[in-house]
């Protein structure tokens, strides 16, 4: 599999303040990749560099090959669309649909008013009328109807119940698997959304903690709970990724993969080990610190 998008030593600073740091990653041609992290740890940052509508301070970006900063074939490939999207103020969704094939050459208007439908959105209404819910399924239209073969989506979701999160991730597995493209979806709603991801990047304070494929997660880290001291002791010389206690009681998030005399440790001391979910390992990693400080 060729890799879609690469990124070398990418850091993006906003004056004082560094929003990317040292960045680098593959993300493979065909690839659902879930982008996690807190509020304000780089995701948005990233996907504009990805999307070409920014530069970096330092480092490469290339997609299909190539810097996609103000260049043309490449951009023709790429939809990135955001949460906040702005339309102007006399539009309603009929514009909108009317005027996207002009700036999206692989846009399929049949898929488009099938989620207009799907989605319940009012046709005549002007769109800055529309509630957070409609204007995120305005955005997602936007989105999975373009059919770029880079799809970007920023926080799709914002406002919407869970029906219609639902609808639009069987919309989302259906139509990528019969029309295979590239998409990046940044999400909190993390546990609804891991069945759709066959990669995921964690980030957090602008550095990429985690970047691996689905099937990697089992040997990326597992979880240990029971006795608080029989848990601190089974992982004092393990690298704790998050300890959380209650009177008595401690679950541990450890990198790595539980071998089988550590298993035999646990079971004999009456401990439990659990797989680790992708929801786990975001909270995991985006509150990381060295064992010392997560036994304080």
């Amino acid at each position: 599999m060729t890799d879609h998008i690469v990124l070398e030593g990418v850091t993006r600073r906003f004056g004082a303040h560094t929003a990317l740091d040292s960045v680098s990653l593959r993300l493979p041609a065909g690839s659902i990749c879930g982008l996690l992290g807190r509020n304000g740890a780089g995701k948005t940052t990233l996907l504009s560099l990805i999307a070409g509508q920014d530069l970096p301070s330092e480092g490469t970006v290339r997609v299909n090959g190539h810097s996609p900063f103000e260049h043309a074939a490449t951009l023709a490939g790429i939809n990135l669309v955001r949460d906040n999207q702005r339309y102007p103020d006399d539009f309603d969704v009929r514009n909108v649909l009317s005027i996207a094939p002009s700036f999206l050459p692989h846009w399929d208007a049949e898929l488009a008013e099938q989620l207009v439908a799907g989605f319940r959105v009012p046709r005549g209404r002007s769109i800055k009328k529309f509630s957070r819910g409609q204007l995120s399924a305005v955005a997602i239209i936007l989105g999975v109807a373009s059919r770029a073969p880079l799809t970007l989506m920023d926080e799709p979701y914002l406002g919407l119940d869970v029906n219609a999160r639902r609808y639009f991730h069987e919309v989302l597995v259906r139509d990528v698997a019969e029309h295979p493209r590239t998409v990046i979806l940044s999400t909190h709603h993390v546990e609804e959304s891991e069945s759709l991801f066959d990669r995921v990047l964690i980030v957090d304070e602008g550095r990429v903690l985690l970047d691996a494929g689905i099937e990697d997660i089992p040997d990326l880290a597992f979880a240990v709970s029971g006795r608080d001291d029989v848990i601190r002791d089974l992982t004092a010389d393990l690298d704790v990724l998050r300890l959380q206690t209650v009177p008595g009681l401690a679950s541990a998030t450890v990198r790595g993969r539980a071998d089988t005399e550590f298993i035999a440790r646990a079971e004999a001391a009456g401990a439990r080990i659990l797989p680790v979910s992708v929801a786990d390992l975001v909270t995991a990693y985006g509150t990381e610190r060295t064992p010392e400080e997560a036994r304080a």
